[in-house]
């Protein structure tokens, strides 16, 4: 599969799913009618939207906030293309928050949402067909898991996301079809593991083939190239089963521990990240167009950093495309649900209380952990073929944790393939692959531990730029520093004084807060609109290498 210059690509335009490719598709992303009611259906559509963007969202062409139990009303015409005759009909929308009651041509078909981003139309007319969305958003039903969002926005918390915020697409496949790929690492190789179909050809890029039998085939390329964040390889290849064709990629990586270390391929790694929240000052949840992923990508490569946290969200599959193809190591956190308390997940661990008898007892909400559950299953299904994401984080500073030690036996039998962060920050107790800390406020020391350690969060300097932030009369950071010198003075001092020396004393990764600036967060490397870079590129660099090199002693 050729690689993509998604820098050309708007929203109306970029292929969804670069992981299963078919040619017969359509993209229904752009202007929509829009009405929001108390729940009826709306006399009529009074406005317009921009989708795939959220309703608070200003590229949206709303950008405001909806009244509690108001429905969102998108309604969106289109004609089938000639090539989908004959085959059955797809609908996807991987991201709708929180809930899309489908209708065609005035009938009830389905739901969409996270858990259920795909629906198949039947009875399509060949000639106009309208397509109406109705969602719905409860940011108080705790048990559907919502991340940053609160709905009084401040400090930490951001602006709500309602509605539709991924593209909505439409795809004709055969009767029998590829449902999806999963590819998992083998030494020397990767075993493919095919959905929908049980026999079929799968041809590498370079000619090889390889049979598809019983739904599986093990790829095992005659000269391996391991897939790093310095050199990601990526190996195309076409998969033909009966009348269906998809093109897909994989690469060859793994990563374990070894005498204490994260290893990536059988060598000590240095995982040297950023915490990504994954939001736009115009576009919330989603970029002004799918190149901004790239952009972020790029903007941390350029600084040296080789990995980036995605923050209690997860994104599009371009996102994780383009890491797979850019070098970018992913650590993956799941997205918290549950009540959230200030003294208990903030104040007591950030004085220290951060071990726990059991967690066990905490946030015993049948449907909250049922909610979480199948949240985390649906996130490892989307996510375990990319060969970027390398890290599972189960729960971050308590927020709605529980039975961590079940849970993580349970996300083990889903990926066996990858590491695991029970617990990032803090209330450590149960079982995991890592140590793993958080450190803001006092100088971070090596701590005695029995598993790899890892810093998942640190930093969080701040230097607010007037003419590029978002509230000019708030002013959110751990650290903050007037001019721009005394600020990147002080990150490398940080870094010199703090993370470099702890690297050969086992420190395993270093994840600083954050990618950019986000509301009334001023503690970015970049700022909200992306529009300046706050630290000195070459000096950041220099640090990164060192970082390397640190690794090897």
């Amino acid at each position: 599969m050729p690689a993509e210059n998604i820098n050309a690509l708007a929203w109306d335009d970029a292929y969804p799913r670069p992981r299963l490719r078919r040619p017969h598709y359509m993209l229904l992303n752009g202007p929509w009618d829009f009405a929001l009611t108390r729940g009826e259906a709306p006399a009529r559509y009074d406005r317009t939207i921009m989708v795939p963007y959220a309703m608070e969202a200003a590229l949206s062409g709303v950008g405001r906030r909806h009244r509690e139990g108001d429905v969102l009303w998108y309604r969106h015409g289109f004609v089938l293309p000639r090539d989908f005759s004959g085959k059955r009909v797809l609908l996807h929308c991987g991201g709708i928050d929180q809930h899309g009651a489908v209708y065609l041509n005035g009938k009830p078909v389905g739901m969409l949402d996270f858990l259920h981003p795909t629906l198949e139309l039947t009875g399509l007319p060949a000639g106009e067909n309208t397509l109406v969305i109705a969602v719905s958003d409860n940011l108080r039903d705790r048990a559907w898991p919502y991340g940053k969002q609160k709905e009084k926005r401040g400090g930490m918390w951001y602006t709500p996301v309602t509605g539709i915020w991924q593209t909505v697409w439409l795809e004709a496949v055969p009767q029998a079809y590829i449902r999806d790929i999963i590819a998992e690492p083998r030494d020397g190789g990767v075993l493919l593991r095919v959905a929908g179909v049980k026999e079929g050809v799968v041809t590498l890029a370079d000619g090889a083939v390889y049979p598809l039998a019983d739904g599986q085939a093990l790829i095992t390329p005659a000269q391996p190239v391991y897939w790093t964040p310095e050199n990601p390889r990526l190996y195309d290849f076409t998969l033909t089963a009966g009348e269906d064709s998809v093109q897909s990629y994989f690469a060859l990586r793994r990563i374990d521990v070894r005498d204490g270390r994260l290893c990536l391929n059988g060598a000590p790694y240095f995982f040297h990240g950023v915490l990504d929240q994954g939001y736009w000052s115009d576009g919330l949840y989603t970029p002004p167009d799918p190149a901004g992923y790239e952009r972020d990508i790029r903007a941390m490569k350029e600084l040296g950093f080789n990995t980036l946290r995605k923050h209690i969200k997860v994104e599009p599959e371009l996102f994780y495309y383009a890491c797979d193809r850019l070098g970018m190591a992913v650590f993956q956190d799941m997205v918290n649900n549950g009540a959230y308390s200030f003294l208990r997940d903030t104040g007591l661990p950030t004085a220290g209380l951060q071990t726990l008898f059991t967690d066990r007892f905490l946030h015993r909400n049948r449907r909250g952990r049922a909610m979480f559950l199948r949240w985390m299953n649906e996130t490892v299904r989307r996510l375990r073929s990319h060969p970027c994401v390398l890290y599972w984080t189960i729960f971050n500073e308590g927020w709605g944790q529980f039975d961590s030690g079940a849970v993580y036996r349970r996300l083990r039998q889903l990926d066996d393939t990858r590491i695991i962060d029970s617990a990032s920050g803090w209330f450590r107790g149960g079982e995991t692959d890592v140590e793993s800390r958080h450190v803001y406020f006092k100088p971070f020391k090596m701590p005695a531990a029995r598993r790899p350690v890892v810093l998942s969060e640190f930093g969080g300097y701040g230097w607010k730029l007037p003419d590029h932030c978002y509230s000019p009369d708030k002013t959110y950071g751990y650290r903050n520093f007037k001019d721009g010198a005394a600020y990147m003075d002080a990150l490398e001092a940080l870094y010199r004084e703090q993370i470099l020396p702890a690297i050969p004393q086992g420190l395993n990764a270093a994840i600083y807060t954050q990618l950019s600036d986000v509301e009334d967060e001023i503690n970015g490397l970049v700022t909200y609109d992306r529009a300046v870079c706050k630290v000195d590129a070459q000096r950041m660099r220099g640090l990164a290498d060192e970082m390397r090199a640190a690794v090897r002693r």
